[in-house]
């Protein structure tokens, strides 16, 4: 292992959505009668937004549009996406930070809550050396509701995720000649690892604990304002109705 790392988030940090949120919209453009989830998703929605359903099972109930999918054809979807409307999407400065401690030699972790069954490809395309991620059950074929084993890896999870996996040491509070990069305040403790945080398009939580800390901004234009503008993105991308921004 290196004498320094580099853990990124993966939505809203390495690109300015949602990723299950867009990658759903790519596979409702080629399959447009898998909309019907929504029949059920949609109404249940509101209890997760009341903590009524846990963020686990409502993960499991959004992939219920991938029902039936063959793990071949989701495999070739996955791989078409990556190089369509997931590579088109990438913040140019993020990746020049990837690139960056590539140079310098730090160890490359994207370290996300999003499914293993596409962030393993996408780590593979970005040369990152390691990925943790939601592990997903998908099998030869794409249950109702797949199951997840192990933690949904967000917050502190990422953070044991890497220990229980020798990834970092696990006596070590701080890691030293290190970066962490993230959007989202679940992800001060993933920030806090680090020697040097980074804040991509900070809330107002994050924003004030980065300034105690010392953690820098990164600001990439994106193709909508706020937060609201990211929310109707992702409500756009469940429906299958997301444009992407030509490139200019």
């Amino acid at each position: 292992m290196s004498d320094g790392y580099a853990l990124f988030d993966l939505d809203h940090t390495l690109l300015p959505y949602d990723t299950q949120a867009l990658f759903c919209n790519f596979v409702l453009k080629k399959e447009g009668w898998r909309r019907v989830y929504l029949l059920w998703y949609l109404p249940l929605l509101p209890l997760a937004g009341l903590k009524i359903l846990s963020l686990r099972f409502t993960k499991r109930l959004f992939f219920s549009y991938l029902f039936g999918m063959s793990r071949d054809r989701l495999d070739k979807y996955v791989a078409e996406f990556l190089k369509t409307d997931f590579d088109s999407s990438l913040y140019p400065e993020v990746v020049a930070e990837l690139e960056r401690n590539r140079a310098e030699g730090r160890t490359l972790i994207l370290n996300s809550a999003s499914p293993e069954f596409y962030l393993g490809p996408i780590a593979k395309k970005l040369g990152f050396d390691f990925y943790l991620g939601t592990d997903m059950g998908i099998g030869k074929t794409v249950s109702f509701l797949p199951p997840i084993s192990g933690p949904n890896n967000k917050q502190g999870a990422k953070i044991d995720a890497m220990r229980e996996r020798d990834l970092i040491p696990p006596d070590v509070d701080m890691l030293a000649n290190s970066w962490a990069y993230s959007d989202s305040s679940a992800d001060i403790p993933l920030l806090s690892v680090a020697e040097h945080g980074v804040m991509i398009h900070p809330g107002e939580k994050l924003a004030s604990v980065g300034l105690e800390k010392g953690w820098r901004t990164l600001t990439p234009s994106r193709p909508y304002e706020g937060k609201w503008g990211a929310r109707m993105a992702s409500l756009a991308q469940a429906f299958g109705f997301y444009s992407l921004p030509k490139p200019e």
